[in-house]
């Protein structure tokens, strides 16, 4: 009776220790895992910059219109803030030439519990050039 009592005992103070222990490193893993996801809105707000900037070039080869071509890219840029968007387009010549897009998002840190990580705001550029085909 008294073994097993023992043996009792042991198996809460290893239940209460394993609690102790996840309370300690829970709040680490929970700002990691937000961390984590900061960062994956980051790389797919980067990824629709790459996008809206392909957009724009390709609007861009075909059309000698600059405030199209603007207006095309911000329009690719699906979900991401306009007013947070600058786009630019260079042109070197007529037809035949390269016609360079370059799309910048001031991207915001969206997440405040990990904005201390983070800079106040992290600016996600694409530069898609293509040949121009009128002009």
């Amino acid at each position: 009776m008294i073994r097993s009592r023992r043996l009792r005992d042991r198996g809460t103070g290893e239940r209460a220790s394993a609690a102790v222990e996840f309370a300690l490193v829970l709040p680490l893993v929970l700002t990691m895992g937000l961390a984590l996801l900061q960062l994956g809105l980051l790389v797919k707000d980067q990824l629709v910059v790459a996008g809206a900037a392909r957009a724009g070039a390709r609007e861009a080869a075909v059309d000698l219109d600059d405030a199209t071509v603007r207006q095309t890219a911000t329009d690719a840029a699906v979900g991401l803030d306009p007013s947070l968007l600058d786009v630019s387009v260079a042109r070197q010549g007529g037809s035949g030439t390269a016609v360079t897009v370059t799309v910048v998002f001031h991207a915001p840190v969206d997440i405040p519990v990990v904005s201390w990580l983070f800079p106040p705001g992290v600016d996600l550029s694409g530069t898609v050039t293509m040949r121009q085909e009128t002009g």
